[in-house]
């Protein structure tokens, strides 16, 4: 069974140190959190989550129970938590996903009837509830999140099990019917989500595999999969995080490498072309080991574990281009070794640090902290599945929906929706509706869609 925590963590644990931090003017960074043991600690390889509610969920690695917790905390905030106790999971390492009933889901590493982890759901009103447990036969260690299908079911990877015990892919259907719809036959190691594509395949790397193990870029479908890219290595090897699809139809991604050693953004265009960014040289941070996002400046942001020679951490921003930005640096009091972000539907970017602030009851100068990044983006809309058919009913999430008056499918009206709260809102697609933005106007002015709406045949 693996650790629960990587040897790529546990060495930048032993390298860290206070450093100086950074702001821009044009900025606004707060510590929402401070995780104290006793309510969570240590939230490793976690990306928030919006729930239909606007609060953010998350999880933690340990606490009080060992087993680890869901953890949901308002944007002002307030928390609320859930523990694990063996038998529903233990050592959640990997972020939820919102479903369209309304319930996150996610992964435990161990836990579970046969202590290979489980598939579990929970709701502001319900409890953590396993969906399936990993039986070791045949899948088992779940250590990336779910992705959720335009089909309505689950995507997602295992470390171990399959025929050759390197792994699966697999389907997961809400009430957990699970199928390995593919075994790695090599060591390979997922290391992000996978990433829904136009073409309606989906899209993962992985830290092994390819011809100098260097690590992969991989495409399943249901009947295939097939390395789309073949990192070569020393300094173009070890993709970390996830895969972010961006507007402009590239996928943008981080690895443990690069020029320096450090780390690199990069970019991969759909004929299998890699275009290095940035490589990181100790100066801007140290091994981005949490993917990127695409936020609604267009602009990509993503983190650094360490930083300023064994600092704590850093967020930067790169655009498609590569113009590289830094934009904070943590030192202990504020966090230390920050992971994913998300940028919330209120404007504002949030993110969680492994560890660090001002709780010093973890043993490593803190249990961790949650975080908000204020860029000054405003509020905007996105989509649970930004899928659909002429008909078909859209779950949109935003901020402010109360009041809205009208829904537009790429300029063409939705016939009816209804505002189910403040934070969540369902409306028809409209015949004659196209591929593109949605917009949906409210007391407080027009908002619009972080992606495009695909229109389905």
């Amino acid at each position: 069974m693996p650790s629960p925590f990587s040897n790529r963590l546990l060495l930048s644990l032993c390298l860290l140190v206070a450093a100086s931090s950074a702001v821009a003017s044009a900025q606004t960074f707060t510590t929402l959190y401070n995780f104290n043991g006793k309510d969570g600690a240590f939230p490793y390889y976690v990306t928030l989550a919006q729930g239909r509610d606007g609060d953010l969920y998350g999880t933690t690695g340990g606490d009080a129970s060992p087993g680890g917790t869901v953890f949901r905390i308002t944007s002002q905030g307030a928390l609320s938590l859930y523990s694990f106790n063996g038998a529903n999971g233990s050592t959640p390492e990997a972020s939820l996903v919102l479903g369209t009933d309304g319930l996150l889901r996610g992964t435990t590493t161990a836990g579970g009837s046969s202590n290979d982890g489980v598939v579990f759901s929970i709701g502001p009103q319900s409890p953590i509830a396993v969906v399936l447990n990993f039986d070791g036969t045949n899948k088992k260690y779940p250590l990336t999140p779910l992705t959720l299908s335009v089909d309505g079911n689950y995507y997602g990877t295992t470390e171990e099990g399959g025929t050759h015990q390197f792994g699966t892919v697999y389907k997961l259907t809400p009430s957990g019917s699970v199928t390995v719809l593919h075994s790695f036959s090599s060591l390979t190691q997922p290391t992000g989500g996978l990433v829904y594509g136009p073409d309606h395949a989906f899209y993962g790397d992985a830290y092994y595999g390819g011809p100098g193990n260097q690590g992969t870029v991989f495409r399943v479908t249901p009947s295939n999969i097939a390395t789309i890219y073949y990192f070569t290595g020393p300094i173009n090897s070890g993709p970390e995080g996830s895969l972010v699809l961006a507007n402009d139809g590239n996928f943008y991604g981080v690895t443990a490498a690069g020029d320096f050693g450090l780390g690199s953004v990069f970019r991969l265009d759909p004929t299998g072309t890699l275009t290095v960014l940035h490589s990181f040289d100790g100066t801007d941070g140290e091994y981005p080991f949490a993917g990127l996002i695409q936020a609604t400046d267009g602009n990509l942001y993503g983190t650094t574990f360490v930083s300023n020679a064994f600092g704590d951490g850093t967020i930067f921003s790169i655009t498609t281009d590569g113009a590289f930005t830094s934009l904070y640096t943590f030192h202990t009091t504020d966090g230390a070794g920050p992971f994913g972000l998300m940028q919330h539907t209120n404007g504002k970017i949030y993110g969680v640090t492994s560890y660090g602030g001002t709780l010093k009851g973890c043993g490593i100068g803190g249990c961790g902290t949650v975080f908000s990044l204020d860029m000054g983006l405003g509020p905007f809309i996105k989509f649970v599945l930004p899928f659909g058919q002429v008909g078909s009913g859209v779950q949109i999430l935003g901020t402010g929906l109360t009041g809205a008056t009208t829904v537009t499918f790429n300029g063409v009206t939705a016939p009816t929706f209804a505002v189910a709260s403040d934070t969540g809102m369902v409306a028809m697609v409209p015949a004659g509706a196209t591929t593109g933005p949605v917009q949906v106007t409210t007391p407080g002015g027009t908002l619009t869609s972080n992606v495009n709406f695909q229109i389905l045949p």
